[in-house]
């Protein structure tokens, strides 16, 4: 398998716009995604905050969508997929049902409302807006911003600054997959207390440091690690592929994906978090099923693994009293010799 930009824009038919707010300490996140489609989602998370999800099952009609939004904010930030669908309807993209025009725009928030940010903001969350500006900037240039940006502006984890995160790999078929996600977990992407990543096995070139596992994982190692009081937390992730896929297909991709959250964190899946998974299969190259399918879907847990690592490694702090550290201020660049 190779890697392109090592981001999910290297699946054709996407594009990827951010928006946050620094006083805020949030952000949004929008992933259009052109038609023909097909899209599903895997909810593990104990406690998840989505819009629309129910019309990606497999028995329900509507086969594709025409975003993805990953974002902070809570309940609260369900609102960014209403901008989202503001700056698609502008542009004339979605299902035309007589003379109207209906984007298609699903959605999973994490929670950051207790990372130091002013969220006073009165009557009117600014998540619309954000969803808005965050959908004007989407393009399919490769996602060069990572870390402390969009939907991951505000995520944090047990012990280091979360963030967004994104990574891609190519098949020996041709067949291109890529992740992207938001790291607000409620548990750690460390061994212990670091610098080692659990997601260490899966990382190509060095995209996260290069240190691999280390010599011994100690019984201490494993612990639970967790955010005090166990808030509300969620690692939110879109995997997308350029494959030619049933709908059906697309659920078994994501529930696949979804083990790459496992893979990375410690927890994952908890009574509080609301992680969430969503597949989109582009329609572009013929996928042999069901051997394909099944190494798509190890490839897209992998990619999902090492996004998550990507998002921590990326994060810079944020600039409050208490804020937790990021990875680079603990370890600094550190790297494998």
């Amino acid at each position: 398998m190779s890697i392109l930009d090592n981001h999910i824009t290297d699946v054709a038919g996407l594009a990827v716009g951010h928006a946050d707010d620094a006083a805020v300490a949030s952000g949004v996140t929008a992933i259009l995604v052109a038609r023909p489609n097909v899209a599903a989602v895997s909810t593990r998370g104990g406690a998840p905050g989505q819009r629309d999800t129910a019309l990606l099952e497999p028995e329900m009609t509507v086969e594709g969508v025409d975003g993805v939004v990953l974002s902070g904010g809570s309940a609260f930030g369900l609102d960014a997929a209403g901008g989202v669908m503001a700056a698609l309807r502008a542009r004339g993209v979605g299902l035309s049902v007589g003379s109207a025009v209906v984007p298609i725009v699903v959605q999973a928030i994490v929670f950051d409302l207790l990372n130091g940010g002013h969220k006073d903001w009165g009557l009117h969350p600014i998540y619309w807006h954000m969803g808005l500006a965050a959908g004007d900037a989407a393009n399919e240039a490769p996602v060069t911003r990572l870390g402390t940006v969009g939907g991951g502006y505000g995520a944090t984890t047990a012990n280091l600054k979360g963030g967004l995160g994104s990574a891609s790999t190519v098949l020996s078929s041709g067949i291109t997959v890529g992740a992207i996600a938001v790291v607000n977990a409620v548990g750690s992407a460390v061994v212990g207390e670091g610098p080692h990543f659990w997601a260490a096995p899966f990382e190509r070139n060095g995209e996260f440091g290069g240190l691999g596992l280390p010599a011994q994982v100690a019984p201490d190692d494993l612990r639970l690690r967790m955010k005090g009081g166990a808030p509300p937390s969620t690692t939110i992730a879109l995997v997308a592929t350029d494959a030619v896929l049933t709908k059906a297909q697309a659920k078994r991709l994501a529930i696949m994906a979804d083990d790459g959250l496992a893979r990375a964190l410690r927890p994952a899946h908890a009574p509080m978090d609301g992680d969430t998974v969503f597949a989109v299969a582009t329609q572009r190259r013929t996928l042999d099923s069901p051997i394909g399918l099944t190494e798509l879907g190890q490839a897209a847990a992998d990619c999902l693994a090492r996004a998550v690592a990507r998002g921590i490694y990326e994060a810079t702090a944020l600039p409050f009293p208490g804020a937790v550290p990021a990875w680079r201020d603990r370890f600094g660049r550190r790297a494998a010799p």
